[in-house]
């Protein structure tokens, strides 16, 4: 009985010990240890780290530009009438010297014909008026008649002779308004617009109105707008790549063709053309698209990421972490922004460690934990 009554005794004391143990003693151990580990982080914090690098060879630059036909013609009437006849619609494809479209103008045959008849009113005048002067001037070799006379009958031939110049002259021009009443294509190409209608009047001159645009999109004429920054880098005979929303995945290559003599002194920026082939007509004139230079650089910048720049009142810093762990701020000069990087023209060195995004709790020459990117990913 007794027995029974110590091992009972020695079981619920074992049961308070442990519960005092997980109760008491063991969340104090815990705290103490995070405790421990959270001073020796404030010691010593963790800091992720990236290696200042060279950027690659070959810079991308990309630029938005519009696409335009190599060749767009506005096609206007030279004479009054009105629309007869219709041979081509809006996107037909039509070659040089075919017939678009047939204007009448009755007014302008009845002044035709009127002019061939005053031509040959003024050629009778001619003859009479030469026939004239030959007899006048026998009649002043045998003299018969006063010298004064033989000249105004040769004045008189000449002015005949002008009359009918200027006869045939005005018959030329309403030949060629007649003939102009044909309307024809002067190129080969599609028919981007077409803004009149059978029945319309048609009016010549400035006062007339756009008949056709006839746009030649075999070859696409793309203008961008390259930043001072570059212009040195992009020359004609460059090979250019043209990417538009619609076809996501394809990328067309163009040649670039020529370079404005002068920046633009608003932007700042080189107009420069490149041109596109477009055989299969899959790109249209008024697109809107991207182009991107593959531009070669002799001694590639040194880069880090942007947020490692620490910009102060006394200039512009990065954090770096040197061999023994230690923080120690570098004054550095920054070059062009490329996004998510910066080129840095001076005071780093390739290969040194750079902390990303720094804290102000970084001072010079605190021990730190580096933290090194993970091999194959990013900085």
């Amino acid at each position: 009985m007794k027995l029974g009554f110590r091992s009972s005794l020695v079981l619920a004391i074992g049961i308070l010990a442990a519960a005092f143990y997980f109760l008491g003693v063991r969340p104090r151990l815990q705290a103490r240890t995070e405790l421990n580990a959270r001073a020796r982080a404030m010691r010593h914090p963790a800091v992720n780290v990236v290696l200042a690098q060279r950027a690659a060879h070959t810079n991308e630059l990309l630029l938005p530009a519009s696409l335009q036909a190599l060749v767009e013609v506005p096609l206007y009437a030279r004479t009054n009438g009105y629309l007869a006849r219709l041979l081509a619609d809006l996107g037909d494809r039509v070659k040089a010297g075919q017939t678009l479209a047939v204007i009448e103008g009755p007014e302008l045959v009845q002044e035709l014909n009127q002019a061939r008849a005053t031509l040959e009113q003024v050629r009778a005048h001619l003859a009479l008026a030469r026939s004239s002067a030959a007899r006048w001037q026998d009649l002043g070799r045998q003299n018969a008649v006063a010298q004064q006379e033989v000249d105004e009958k040769q004045a008189a031939l000449a002015a005949r002779e002008a009359d009918v110049h200027a006869a045939e002259a005005n018959v030329s021009r309403l030949t060629e308004l007649v003939q102009y009443q044909t309307i024809v294509t002067p190129i080969d190409g599609v028919i981007s617009a077409r803004n009149i209608d059978i029945g319309a009047l048609v009016s010549s001159g400035a006062a007339g109105r756009e008949l056709f645009r006839i746009t030649q999109t075999d070859t696409l004429r793309v203008f961008v707008n390259v930043p001072q920054t570059y212009v040195r880098s992009v020359q004609p005979g460059q090979t250019a790549e043209v990417m538009v929303n619609e076809y996501p995945s394809r990328v067309f290559t163009g040649k670039v063709v020529r370079v404005a003599g002068a920046l633009d002194a608003t932007s700042r920026t080189l107009l420069t053309e490149v041109q596109l082939p477009n055989e299969k007509g899959e790109l249209l004139a008024g697109m809107f698209g991207q182009v991107r230079f593959r531009l070669p650089a002799s001694e590639p910048p040194l880069q880090v990421p942007s947020n490692a720049a620490v910009i102060r009142g006394d200039g512009t810093f990065v954090v770096s972490v040197s061999a023994d762990n230690k923080i120690h701020y570098l004054k550095v000069k920054l070059g062009r922004d490329f996004g998510t990087q910066f080129e840095i023209l001076s005071g780093l060195a390739v290969g040194t460690r750079v902390v990303a995004n720094p804290n102000d709790a970084l001072t010079e020459g605190l021990t730190v934990e580096p933290i090194l990117p993970t091999p194959g990913k990013k900085n």
